[in-house]
């Protein structure tokens, strides 16, 4: 059998029985297999007496001449990730979530790669990439949503302060979801992140409307307590009727019923559990905090604009 390689700008490498070729320009490596056909070979003799032609040279030679023939052990099937060789050691888990899985297999990792050869390291990947990514990218989700509903509701209220009372009935809900997660013995996955951002948007609907009764009772006149007071005993039933609603629909699938239930089972723990803390933070922090941050009362910029107007016309009259 002859072999010729006519492209000089291509590197062949032998990196422990696996030959390759690789491209200088990208990087690449591409496998090199030279096989000669099963039923021509006997014995190592036989193998001796192939020719082997080189680009080089005109006078073919006998292999044996050229090359020394020794057994050897290789692996059957190389792996390669981002060019270089790997080796993948597969691992799976049974009665345990996977972080708590991944925090031990850490452990194990970082003893071994203290006696490791140079050039040679150990890297978790699979799912426990995917999860620390969605934790990631949903943590951050969650703190921009922040960022946008406190500036949309500055908009809003024309005042820095309202919607910084409205997110303190946020706290209250995060706790909530931490204190069910625990309670259940449920583990902090992707659904239970959803959930907390599903209540977070029925937690802030309803200190909306605390708020906004209580500008009302100021603009009446009353004090920032009255106001507080009122808006309390008046937004009790609307916000406990919202709350109820959410906390009875989602109370069949935080009971993980049926086949595949366990997966949905932390939305609806997280949203109960958030709901039940930002109640009560709606209906009594956010009244407590309202009475001592908003001490002055809010400006009616719609009153004031039509009050400038009749001026103007009047005074144009």
């Amino acid at each position: 059998m002859n072999h010729s390689c006519s492209k000089p700008k291509r590197q062949k490498r032998d990196e422990g029985h696996h030959n390759a070729l690789m491209d200088p320009q990208t990087g690449v490596e591409y496998p090199l297999v030279v096989q000669v056909p099963q039923y021509r070979l006997h014995n190592f003799n036989t193998l001796f007496d192939l020719t082997v032609t080189s680009p080089e040279s005109h006078n073919d030679q006998l292999l044996g001449n050229v090359s020394s023939i020794q057994r050897a052990v290789s692996p059957l099937t190389v792996s390669h990730f981002n060019a270089q060789p790997v080796m993948d050691v597969y691992v799976n888990t049974e009665n345990r979530d996977l972080g708590g899985v991944a925090r031990d297999i850490q452990k194990i990792i970082k003893s071994a790669s203290q006696h490791l050869p140079e050039a040679t390291r150990i890297e978790l990947g699979g799912q426990v990439q995917t999860m620390n990514s969605s934790f990631l990218h949903l943590g951050l989700g969650i703190i921009a949503a922040i960022v946008f509903v406190y500036l949309l509701m500055a908009l809003n209220f024309q005042s820095w302060s309202d919607p910084f009372i409205i997110l303190m009935a946020l706290p209250g809900a995060f706790a909530g979801i931490v204190w069910v997660l625990f309670l259940t013995q449920t583990t902090f996955s992707v659904p239970a992140l959803m959930g907390a951002i599903m209540t977070m948007g029925v937690a802030t609907a309803n200190s909306i409307l605390v708020v906004t009764f209580a500008n009302d009772a100021r603009a009446e006149g009353k004090s920032a307590i009255e106001a507080a007071l009122e808006a309390g005993h008046t937004r009790l039933r609307p916000v406990c009727m919202t709350a109820l609603a959410m906390i009875l629909g989602m109370f069949p699938m935080a009971l993980a019923l049926g086949q595949g239930g366990e997966q949905n089972a932390p939305i609806g723990r997280a949203v109960i559990g958030g709901l039940l803390f930002a109640t009560v933070g709606t209906l009594f922090i956010v009244p407590i905090i309202y009475s001592l941050v908003r001490k002055q009362a809010p400006i009616d910029f719609d009153k004031r604009i039509d009050e400038e107007t009749r001026g103007h016309l009047q005074g144009a009259q």
